[in-house]
């Protein structure tokens, strides 16, 4: 990659399908029904299944470990807010913005997560170490 700069941004669109949520449950576990059981989340707040949050969030790791500031970056820290749920099978936009470069090779970004709607769905900061 170029020189990095303050302001400097990465877009990436993704669909999270419904196979992509089960493989997440089974790895980590997580089984919960408002994301594997169509019947039981159409009786709940959200009417059906929704995308596990920390898994929408993985999609901010793969832009910071891919693309900006990318290969070899280090995650040191990720503070993250859930706005609103994603349903299975809807476009997100991820966005990771540099706000910030330290000497010591450590960035400040901003990520955030936006719907089909262009809604933020998750807002959050990250510090990463990157040495390239």
């Amino acid at each position: 990659m170029d020189k990095l700069y303050v302001g400097q941004e990465n877009v990436t669109e993704w669909v999270f399908a419904e196979r992509e949520v089960r493989l997440f449950a089974e790895i980590t576990g997580d089984q919960n029904p408002v994301h594997l059981d169509s019947e039981y989340a159409a009786k709940g707040k959200f009417g059906k299944t929704i995308v596990h949050g920390i898994l929408l969030a993985g999609l901010i790791s793969k832009v910071i470990g891919m693309e900006l500031p990318g290969k070899g970056s280090i995650y040191l820290e990720q503070d993250l807010q859930f706005k609103k749920p994603v349903f299975v099978g809807e476009k997100v936009t991820a966005k990771v913005k540099i706000t910030d470069i330290h000497k010591n090779k450590i960035f400040t970004l901003e990520t955030n997560i936006y719907d089909k709607d262009s809604y933020c769905v998750i807002n959050g900061t990250a510090k990463v170490l990157y040495e390239k």
